[in-house]
């Protein structure tokens, strides 16, 4: 029998080939947000990693919404022709589906690329950050100011024109970035919004922004283009949000329009920390998926194929993200197909790999 990991999924009017993805990771390498010749290898390597769907890095949709200077964004037209181009290349070229993860970086913005120290900027070349309320990520971040009226309506159109810019560069589907401490995720966290407005206090209140952004990217994404958001299912922090509030969110998320949710969490506070076992949100997003009947996917310290199978065949989640593992082997869904006995696309041009392939010609 072939391994649940390798059936199809059908989200919307797109069909995957089978539930292996590459999760969004950022590379810190675009020029004033713009993809150049290390996204096109990145990405044009990712395409043909035998996995059925691949997301583009977190990309930003103002340029004061970016984590570091180098990284990407769709805030501009010069940033939306550069993306369209990697775009056009890894279509050509590879084998996967692709999405991009749209996201403001919120408080955890103007700072410094991971191999320069990764804390706060200084100096000219920092921007003022915004966040639900004036409180820093941590200890030595800056404090970023509160979200004014006029932030909380122009944040919103720019998730939409940024939505609007990925579908017409041609992307299978669009997420959004609600996680991982980002701002849409600061509205959510108790951790980060203190705010005593309608933006503020109990849950509904909370998610009152976030579904601002949501009904405004559902409204520029054809329904027939896939769009769903990477969401907080725990702050693993006791005052934080718990799996009790993810749930509730994921139910909000599926009434305003989403078509599916990647489940992760942690990333609020910079002295929190998350579990370190391989799998660790799968019984959260097993349970987001039984509860509310979102198409999930979940993350988190998946390294090999019959880990990922098994979060697939248990049914704790439709399919899952790999990060770090498709680093260390571009062609990770090649080596789940040989260890799992499942079927992956490949090009034309690696084909002689294959067992089976090419039966009488020479090996070399």
């Amino acid at each position: 029998m072939t391994a649940t990991l390798f059936s199809p999924l059908r989200v919307a009017d797109i069909e995957f080939a089978n539930r292996i993805v590459v999760s969004p990771m950022c590379q810190y390498s675009a020029d004033d947000g713009c993809a150049g010749d290390w996204h096109m290898t990145h990405l044009g390597m990712l395409a043909n990693s035998g996995a059925g769907l691949l997301v583009v890095e977190m990309t930003d949709v103002e340029r004061q919404g970016r984590i570091t200077h180098g990284c990407l964004g769709l805030y501009s037209d010069a940033s939306e022709a550069a993306l369209a181009r990697v775009v056009a290349h890894c279509k050509r070229i590879g084998t996967a589906k692709l999405a991009v993860q749209i996201a403001h970086a919120g408080r955890k913005g103007s700072a410094q690329r991971p191999w320069e120290g990764g804390s706060s900027l200084n100096g000219d070349d920092a921007w003022q950050t915004i966040a639900p309320s004036a409180i820093p990520f941590g200890p030595g971040w800056a404090t970023p100011r509160a979200a004014t009226a006029e932030d909380l309506a122009r944040i919103p159109e720019a998730f939409a024109l940024a939505a609007r810019r990925a579908v017409r560069i041609g992307f299978d589907a669009v997420e959004l970035h609600m996680a991982h401490g980002y701002l849409l995720h600061e509205f959510v966290s108790p951790l980060s919004n203190q705010r005593n407005d309608a933006y503020g206090g109990t849950l509904e209140g909370r998610m009152r922004f976030p579904l601002d952004v949501v009904r405004a990217v559902r409204d520029a994404v054809p329904n027939g283009i896939p769009l769903g958001a990477r969401m907080t299912a725990s702050d693993w922090h006791d005052d934080g949000l718990s799996p009790d509030d993810g749930v509730a969110c994921a139910r909000m998320l599926k009434r305003a329009g989403l078509d599916y949710v990647d489940v992760s969490s942690g990333g609020i506070r910079a002295d929190t920390r998350n579990p370190t076992t391989s799998g660790y949100n799968a019984p959260l997003a097993e349970r987001i998926k039984r509860e509310v009947g979102l198409v999930t996917r979940t993350v988190g310290l998946i390294m090999t194929p019959e880990q990922a199978e098994a979060v697939v065949a248990e049914g704790k989640a439709d399919c899952v993200a790999v990060a770090r593992a498709m680093l260390d082997d571009p062609h990770w869904g090649w080596r789940a197909g040989r260890a799992l006995g499942g079927e992956v696309a490949r090009p034309l041009q690696y084909k002689r790999v294959a067992p089976g392939m090419w039966p009488g010609a020479a090996r070399k």
